[in-house]
């Protein structure tokens, strides 16, 4: 494998080398470190842990590891950096893949800066992340919200909750961010969006009514 080493994007916030998904070829995976003075945090499961393990060391390492969803835990290195935070819905098939060392089940704030919340319908047990840096709030999806060359899409699965994840979209419409950041997104595009209110409602809206017909991106 290629060396890798994690970089910054916008200030405080670092992405591990990208890995290609071996069942969706088209998008790539990363994690994301949150350099935080209360103590950094890694966000979402891929092979870029192990790869720049060494490089997340010097900047640090990190406090917390909390995965979006269970399908991440697939990606996760055999020597997790961090206590693994996931959601209860998502912790039986996530354990049979990694280690878990913690589960939570309802939107909560830690430290002031960082938002644990709760978006079920990909998965029972998906859930949002919202850190605001000080500079920036960024808005960690996982694959409710991933990025298709640039557009914001839903990924539904024959497994998941199309009403759930509706609802879901709908909190996630409300909520106050500038940059978007998913697990996935199209190989050789961009892997994070700045946005706005408007902007978000737009695009948000615009899979909502994706959904609403029946589609499911």
């Amino acid at each position: 494998m290629d060396v890798m080493q994690v970089k910054e994007l916008l200030p405080g916030l670092h992405a591990t080398g990208p890995e290609v998904l071996p069942f969706a070829p088209k998008l790539s995976i990363r994690a994301f470190l949150l350099r935080r003075d209360q103590g950094n945090v890694l966000v979402y499961g891929a092979p870029g842990i192990e790869t720049d393990a060494e490089t997340i060391r010097a900047l640090g390492g990190a406090s917390r590891h909390y995965l979006n969803h269970w399908h991440e835990a697939m990606f996760m290195p055999d020597n997790v950096p961090a206590p693994v935070f996931v959601h209860e819905q998502d912790s039986a098939p996530a354990s049979q893949r990694s280690r878990v060392d913690d589960t939570f089940s309802h939107r909560h704030l830690i430290d002031d800066d960082f938002e644990v919340i709760p978006t079920p319908g990909h998965t029972s047990g998906a859930t949002a992340f919202l850190w605001d840096s000080g500079r920036h709030r960024f808005l960690f999806t996982g694959d409710t919200i991933l990025l298709d060359e640039g557009s914001w899409v839903a990924a539904v699965l024959d497994s998941s909750d199309r009403a759930r994840y509706i609802e879901s979209l709908e909190l996630i419409r409300e909520l106050d961010f500038d940059v978007l950041v998913p697990w996935a997104a199209s190989v050789d595009h961009p892997f994070h969006a700045a946005t706005d209110a408007d902007d978000n409602k737009q695009r948000i809206d615009a899979i909502l009514d994706r959904l609403r017909r029946g589609e499911d991106h």
